[in-house]
């Protein structure tokens, strides 16, 4: 559709006669004819007055480059994974701290409570950013954090479960020194192997994707 046509088809759009829209633009009729006909092309003030009567853009007359509707919006930029990955990363070693702090100095169960809340709203953290982050960003947020992870959240529950079932019974979150050498080394050997082996699995996986990435 070339300029003669835009004029034509907004023209008829409007309902408006050749002489009708010749009126409203101050011309002739004639005019009118030869611009839809393509003798010759309205200079730039009858453009922009056909602009203002058809209420398109003169771009749109002259070039037929169409403005984006006005509820059209840039997509907005997703955050980075890595951001959700660092702070979920973070509550969960505050979780550990706090935990060993309030069990160093009142030796009761609300020590575990805490640090698995912490750990718990660090984990939260990290998913909920996985769903809302920017998709790019999300293959190395989740092999750093899982990769940091691995070792923080098994460690509270790992330690209680160990000082139960083969220590004193305390329901500590870190092993306790009054306990037998067996409660040691079950936790020492479980925790090195959950973290070392999934590192491992982390570290293969990146490598093959490395591989097969040209």
């Amino acid at each position: 559709m070339n300029i003669a046509d835009r004029i034509q088809y907004l023209r008829k759009q409007k309902g408006y006669s050749q002489e009708e829209l010749a009126d409203k633009v101050g011309v002739s009729r004639q005019a009118v004819s030869k611009w839809e006909s393509e003798q010759s092309t309205p200079d730039l003030e009858k453009v922009i007055t056909m602009s203002e009567l058809f209420e398109v853009t003169t771009d749109y007359i002259l070039k037929g480059i169409e403005p984006l509707p006005k509820d059209v919006t840039q997509p907005k930029k997703k955050p980075n994974a890595s951001i959700f990955s660092v702070a979920g990363t973070a509550f969960n070693l505050i979780g550990i701290i706090a935990s060993a702090m309030i069990w160093y100095d009142k030796q009761n169960a609300s020590a575990i409570a805490i640090g698995v809340i912490f750990i718990v709203i660090g984990c939260m953290i990290y998913g909920i950013g996985m769903t809302i982050s920017d998709e790019e960003t999300k293959s190395v947020a989740k092999q750093k954090f899982i990769s940091i992870n691995i070792w923080t959240v098994p460690f509270i529950p790992l330690a209680a479960a160990c000082n139960i079932l083969l220590g004193i019974g305390y329901i500590a979150p870190y092993p306790i020194m009054a306990n037998p050498p067996i409660a040691f080394v079950a936790f020492g050997v479980i925790y090195l192997a959950i973290g070392i082996l999934t590192d491992l699995k982390i570290a293969k996986n990146k490598k093959a994707h490395n591989q097969n990435t040209p």
